[in-house]
C-alpha cells in the first residue's frame, strides 16, 4: 500500500514547462477544496481505500494549499496512511516558497520541510527532515536540492497545472521539469495525450484532458510507473480521475463534486 499516497498525489505532481501559455494567472485562484476518493482494483475486486482533501486559501500576495490523505479503516490493517501537504505559493508567478510534508505511515513518522531561493534560472531546495521509527527513535539529517528551470514540488505543481491554456497544445506534446521531493530531486515528463470522455464516479460524463506522466532520478533509472490523469476541459482544469499500477492491481482516485 505504500505507492498509494504517491497515487493520491499524482494530482499534485504533473509538472508544466515554463513557456507554456497561460490565461488565467490575472484572475487567480479562489479559495476552494476539493473531496476525492481512492479505490484499490485487483481482478473482480473494486473496493475503496482512502480519501483526500485539498483545499486553497487566499493570504495577501501567496497561497496557502493544504493536501490531507487517509487509508481507510479496512486498509489501515494493510499499511495505514495519515499525510498532509503544506505549502505555500506566490501568487504572481507560482513558484513555491515553502513546502512541508508530514506523514504517518505504517507506525513511522517523517516529516520534510523545504524552503526555497531562487537566484535567475536557478533554483536552490533547503530540505530539513525528521524522522521517527517505531521504537521511537528521531533522526534528522539536512539536504540541499538545486536545479535550472522550472521547479515545482507535490503541491506548487497542481495549481500550475490548472492555469495552463490547454486549448493552445497539440496531442503528444512531451514536457520535462524537476520536482524537489525530500531528499531527492526527479525529473518528471510528461505527455499530452489528448482530449477523452470520462465517466465519473456519479456516473455522470465529462469531457477531460487525457495526461501521463512519468518520474525519473538521476535522469534515467525510472523511479515509479507511469501515472495517468484526466483533467477537465473548463476554465477551473479539475483533476477527475488519476490511475497508476500497484505490485499487486491498480490504484484510483476519483473527484467527488
Amino acid at each position: 500500500m505504500k505507492r498509494f499516497i504517491l497515487i493520491v498525489f499524482a494530482a499534485v505532481f504533473v509538472v508544466l514547462n515554463s513557456g507554456f501559455s497561460s490565461s488565467m494567472y490575472g484572475a487567480g485562484i479562489k479559495d476552494e477544496k476539493l473531496h476525492y476518493v481512492i479505490s484499490y482494483k485487483w481482478g473482480m475486486i473494486h473496493k475503496d481505500a482512502g480519501e483526500a482533501t485539498l483545499s486553497l486559501h487566499n493570504h495577501g500576495g501567496e497561497y496557502s494549499v493544504m493536501l490531507a490523505a487517509r487509508t481507510k479503516p479496512w486498509a489501515d490493517k494493510f499499511y495505514q496512511v495519515r499525510d498532509t501537504l503544506l505549502g505555500s505559493i506566490r501568487k504572481s508567478d507560482f513558484k513555491a516558497l515553502s513546502y512541508t510534508k508530514i506523514a504517518h505511515e505504517n507506525g513511522k513518522y517523517g516529516k520534510d520541510v523545504i524552503t526555497y531561493k531562487y537566484t535567475g534560472s536557478q533554483v536552490t531546495g533547503v530540505c530539513k527532515r525528521y524522522k521517527k521509527n517505531k521504537k521511537g527513535e528521531v533522526s534528522t539529517s539536512t539536504k540541499t536540492l538545486s536545479a535550472s528551470g522550472p521547479v515545482y514540488d507535490m503541491l506548487s505543481v497542481f495549481y500550475y497545472l490548472r492555469e495552463i491554456d490547454y486549448a493552445s497544445l497539440t496531442k503528444g506534446n512531451v514536457f520535462k521539469a524537476t520536482v524537489f521531493s525530500g531528499s531527492k530531486a526527479e525529473t518528471i515528463t510528461i505527455r499530452l495525450i489528448g482530449k477523452e470522455k470520462i465517466k465519473l464516479r456519479n456516473k455522470t460524463e465529462r469531457e477531460a484532458y487525457h495526461i501521463r506522466f512519468n518520474f525519473t532520478t538521476g535522469g534515467k533509472k525510472k523511479s515509479s510507473d507511469d501515472i495517468d490523469t484526466w483533467i477537465s476541459t473548463d476554465s477551473n482544469h479539475i483533476p477527475l480521475y488519476l490511475t497508476g499500477s500497484l505490485p499487486v492491481g491498480q490504484v484510483r482516485a476519483y473527484y467527488i463534486p
